[in-house]
């Protein structure tokens, strides 16, 4: 959907796919989600945080992630923070 000549754009500012290395297999993963971004930093809210896990991977001091901003992909550090709802939030910062 977000390739759609008619709904790309749209969907592309508020649709991303996260590309990270898990840290006990090492595999690699993507998964599509819903972010805002201010300056150089990019905030995930994920959803259904305990059904979706792939955020533990940037437990403590957090650990690298790709995404495709603006059609290309870009790198940043990611840390995750779950607060006192349950609700988690991955903020991640852009190289460069």
């Amino acid at each position: 959907m977000r390739s759609s000549p008619r709904w790309g754009r749209l969907i592309s500012r508020r649709l991303t796919v996260v590309t990270y290395t898990e840290r006990r297999s090492g595999h690699t993963f993507s998964t599509p989600v819903a972010f805002r971004r201010a300056a150089g930093t990019v905030t995930i809210g994920v959803q259904f945080p305990d059904a979706n896990l792939w955020w533990r991977n940037f437990l403590a001091e957090g650990g690298p992630i790709s995404l495709q901003l603006d059609g290309i992909d870009r790198t940043g550090h990611a840390v995750f923070r779950r607060d006192e709802a349950g609700q988690v939030t991955v903020t991640v910062r852009l190289d460069g």
